[in-house]
């Protein structure tokens, strides 16, 4: 979550609520289910972390003050360090997503490079899970886990190309040479 909200913040700078309504947006339905206190908890520890800072900002005559939280240079690199990760499958889907979108946003990267990126470490993982997959001496029980690993990275790479082809018409420019 913390990585998702300095993305966020790459754009520019905003306050919680804002945050947390671009995040809901982002997520469409799965976003009705997030908890308005994560996001100022969330605020807090990467306030503390030195990746974001705060100032007050003057509210409307029917609000209060807010407080607009803004990147710190170590912020941007970890938002810089997070878009080039492709350490999979420890993003969940909903995590990528956001990734796609905050990068989409703030102007940060191109979704169909970033899918590409991943794409080709599930590529990787799924040629190793096979190869293991393939050695005969290897017991049945353990062999089943291996199974259900390269199902996982073959629904994961189905799901990357529905990314990809989304992305891509969203954005004819960023089609893939050769596509």
């Amino acid at each position: 979550m913390q990585d998702v909200v300095l993305a966020m913040l790459a754009k520019e700078p905003a306050h919680g609520y804002e945050l947390r309504s671009r995040l809901r947006a982002a997520l469409g339905s799965l976003g009705e289910a997030m908890n308005a206190g994560q996001i100022y908890v969330t605020l807090t520890r990467l306030g503390k972390a030195g990746l974001v800072t705060s100032q007050r900002a003057d509210g409307l005559p029917d609000r209060p003050e807010r407080r607009v939280y803004t990147l710190t240079p170590e912020g941007q690199q970890r938002v810089a360090a997070w878009l080039a990760e492709v350490n999979w499958p420890k993003p969940d889907l909903a995590e990528f997503h956001l990734k796609l979108v905050a990068a989409v946003t703030a102007r940060l990267a191109d979704p169909v490079a970033l899918v590409d990126a991943q794409r080709r470490e599930v590529l990787r993982r799924l040629r190793d899970a096979q190869r293991a997959a393939l050695d005969r001496s290897m017991d049945p029980v353990a062999g089943l886990l291996l199974e259900g690993v390269v199902l996982r990275l073959r629904a994961d790479l189905e799901w990357l190309e529905a990314c990809e082809r989304l992305w891509a018409e969203l954005d004819p420019t960023k089609r893939k040479a050769g596509t």
